[in-house]
């Protein structure tokens, strides 16, 4: 796994708690303890992005000043457009997150959408929300650029 994903995929885990799944001896995909530990991680990442979330607005809300200075009102101003901006994304991120819960509570995670093959444990835990093998991943990421050029 290259690093960057090591680190992230640790990152994710550490958020909720737990260590890579540990997969035992003829246990069948998508197990309740697969199931269980996938629901701890995405609710514990949900959880922190609405506590980013809340300490965003609060943090707006706090600094919001009316500088006499045009510099100074320039650069608090896209402070706070990249504050949004970022929040934005958190919450796309949020409603992805919801979606995937809602995917486990209906024995419909871990499949590709694309195939119906396994995603795999390891890809999940680097991207608890993918809905694609990552067969079908690249194969979408290279028709969206041949759409593009």
């Amino acid at each position: 796994m290259p690093e960057l994903n090591k680190k992230k995929t640790l990152g994710i885990l550490a958020i909720a708690g737990v260590g890579p799944y540990q997969e035992k001896a003829g246990e069948e995909y998508m197990s309740p303890e697969q199931m269980d530990h996938f629901t701890k991680i995405l609710k514990a990442w949900r959880d922190q992005l609405h506590e980013e979330v809340s300490r965003t607005m609060s943090h707006m809300k706090d600094e919001a000043a009316n500088f006499p200075d045009p510099v100074d009102r320039a650069s608090q101003e896209e402070e706070f457009s990249l504050e949004l901006r970022n929040r934005d994304r958190e919450r796309r991120l949020i409603k992805k997150i919801e979606k995937t819960l809602i995917k486990i509570e209906d024995d419909d995670f871990g499949f590709c959408e694309s195939c119906g093959i396994e995603i795999g444990i390891r890809r999940l835990e680097a991207r608890p929300t993918a809905d694609l093998c990552i067969d079908c991943k690249t194969l979408a990421e290279l028709k969206e650029k041949q759409m593009q050029g």
